[in-house]
């Protein structure tokens, strides 16, 4: 399946432009922008969006019997395999749908779906903090440049990651 991307400089989520995607009759594709003021992460919890980092939804009509889970983790593998090539020791999935870094979460994946004129699609939601993250009490977070101390180019990721989806 060929993905095109969707730039945009700020949205409110890149989830809510996907859907309007779908909505506007486009089956799939990737929306990405620049900043993002409502990014959400799972159960109604915001997904803080700094200047820099990545935000994308990849977007794709599935069959109504996916395994959404068994998907959920290879959305996971996804998004691990292209940071390896940055960070190549001690990432791990923390299931359901977080990348860590050691004990510090550098990524989360928000999957959703929503049916439309009789399909069902799949809008898989990537937070991935490249060059800043947020401080919280609860858990530890961290960035590929706090990382590595070299900033990755936000577009290559993006594409890399758009290879990965088109090879499913």
């Amino acid at each position: 399946m060929k993905l095109k991307i969707f730039k945009y400089k700020k949205v409110k989520s890149t989830n809510d432009i996907a859907i309007r995607k779908i909505r506007s009759g486009i089956k799939n594709g990737i929306v990405t922008s620049d900043a993002q003021s409502s990014g959400r992460g799972r159960h109604g919890n915001k997904w803080v969006s700094y200047k820099g980092n990545l935000f994308v939804t990849i977007f794709f009509s599935i069959s109504n019997n996916l395994n959404l889970n068994k998907f959920n983790y290879k959305n996971c593998l996804i998004i691990k395999r292209v940071l390896s090539k940055y960070i190549k020791h001690d990432l791990k999935i923390k299931r359901p749908n977080d990348i860590l870094f050691k004990q510090y979460k550098i990524c989360g994946i928000l999957q959703e779906t929503i049916f439309y004129k009789n399909l069902k699609y799949l809008l898989v939601g990537v937070g991935l903090n490249l060059l800043r993250s947020p401080k919280f009490k609860n858990y530890k977070t961290t960035s590929v440049y706090e990382i590595t101390k070299k900033k990755v180019d936000r577009i290559r990721i993006l594409n890399e990651i758009k290879l990965n989806y088109e090879s499913i």
